[in-house]
């Protein structure tokens, strides 16, 4: 009897907990479909595929023009003066550093020496044998635990400061001794560019600010759109046609009267939603060749923008933030995964694309990036990230050596004098 009873009570429930699309059970896994169709990926990046393309064509560089004086403040390095012999190398020494983006600071060259400046912010001069000059350290014990990065700008015998604490200042080449020291509102985050009698210099806040060189006193400041979050990379400026123009960490590129400080014209490149995302945006330094400005992004981006107007020429589809170099009428430029670009700079016509990392295996390649490069004679050099150096033929965008430079990161290259210099953990490595 009590069987009968129990199943007759289980066959009741049964029949009431219907299976139907009207049940509520069902009803609230089908809530939770629905939902999920309204989830949006927001940090999602577009991975395109990209292929060889003419990469049999020669490049006629026979006429290449070879720039001599590569400090400007168009950032338009050209051709240097280096023939790739590689066959010697020296170090100048400084104590270990901690951070990868301290090699990303660029060292002062002379005829007879280098500045440089080690992780507390000491700031060294050696002499062409490495014999160190002077070692002078204007910071506080407390500004040396923030282990300082400087920007350095050479002005007559004077060497101007700005860094990544807020600090700047002039000290004279000869001695090492202060001139001047000032603090700003917030760290800066870009080269130093002078005109005349005045520095421009940005700072994280997204603000250009302009000094008097002599005394380090404010003449003028212009402020962007801020963001929330730091850039993962430096800011780039440049000084032309009466104009100084910057890039800031949203993308927004705005040229500026040098004289007034008032706007001329700004170009946003960026949607709002990377606004949100920008610690992971990239910009490659401005580069001009006083008609039109090159840069890239690392979403997919390369433009050419007119220098007068701020309206885009064109733009195309390349992911790098490396610094783009101009040569005639033709751009060189690297992708984030080792493709070798050559561009017509008029149109934005790509001309041959060549997959320089293609000979690593697929492991090392997945494993590595482009640091920086530079083009001498008739060979382009780049750094990557496991410490090696890749001297590739520039006419056929084949590799046809490997240094390596070494054991830990390392800074882009850079020519002076014939002779090519890279920045490492704890030194500066000098080639013949």
């Amino acid at each position: 009897m009590n069987k009968l009873i129990f199943t007759f009570i289980a066959l009741f429930f049964l029949n009431n907990c219907s299976l139907n699309e009207n049940s509520k059970i069902w009803n609230g896994n089908q809530n939770i479909i629905n939902n999920n169709k309204n989830i949006k990926k927001v940090f999602y990046e577009e991975k395109r595929i990209v292929s060889e393309f003419n990469q049999g064509l020669k490049l006629d560089l026979s006429k290449i023009d070879i720039n001599f004086n590569p400090i400007n403040n168009q950032n338009n390095l050209g051709s240097q003066n280096f023939s790739g012999l590689l066959t010697k190398n020296e170090k100048f020494k400084f104590s270990k550093i901690e951070e990868k983006e301290h090699v990303k600071f660029k060292p002062i060259f002379f005829n007879d020496g280098i500045i440089y400046f080690d992780r507390k912010g000491t700031i060294i001069k050696y002499d062409k044998n490495k014999k160190i000059i002077w070692k002078k350290n204007y910071y506080t014990k407390s500004e040396k635990k923030l282990n300082p990065k400087l920007n350095f700008f050479k002005y007559n015998q004077n060497l101007i400061v700005a860094d990544s604490i807020s600090k700047y200042y002039s000290i004279n080449l000869q001695t090492g001794k202060l001139n001047w020291s000032k603090y700003n509102m917030y760290p800066f985050n870009s080269d130093i560019k002078m005109h005349n009698d005045k520095l421009f210099v940005v700072d994280y806040k997204n603000t250009l600010r302009c000094y008097k060189v002599d005394s380090g006193s404010e003449c003028w400041n212009l402020k962007t759109e801020d963001t929330f979050t730091i850039s993962n990379s430096k800011y780039s400026l440049i000084i032309v046609n009466g104009a100084v123009i910057f890039s800031n960490s949203i993308g927004d590129i705005t040229s500026v009267d040098i004289n007034s400080g008032l706007i001329n014209w700004q170009l946003p490149t960026q949607s709002n939603d990377l606004i949100n995302q920008n610690f992971n945006f990239k910009i490659s330094k401005l580069v001009s060749d006083n008609k039109s400005i090159y840069f890239s992004n690392n979403k997919n981006e390369f433009y050419s923008v007119d220098i007068k107007t701020g309206i885009t020429n064109w733009l195309n589809q390349i992911n790098s933030d490396l610094t783009p170099i101009v040569i005639r009428n033709l751009i060189f430029t690297i992708s984030k995964e080792g493709y070798l670009y050559v561009i017509d700079k008029d149109k934005g016509n790509i001309i041959r694309i060549t997959h320089i990392f293609k000979y690593f295996k697929e492991k090392k390649r997945n494993k590595i990036s482009p640091q920086g490069f530079v083009i001498g004679k008739d060979k382009l050099y780049l750094t990557i990230s496991n410490g090696e150096m890749l001297r590739v033929n520039l006419d056929t965008g084949i590799f046809d050596r490997i240094e390596k430079v070494s054991r830990s990161f390392i800074s882009r290259p850079y020519i002076y004098k014939n002779n090519l210099y890279i920045v490492s953990n704890g030194s500066i490595v000098k080639y013949h």
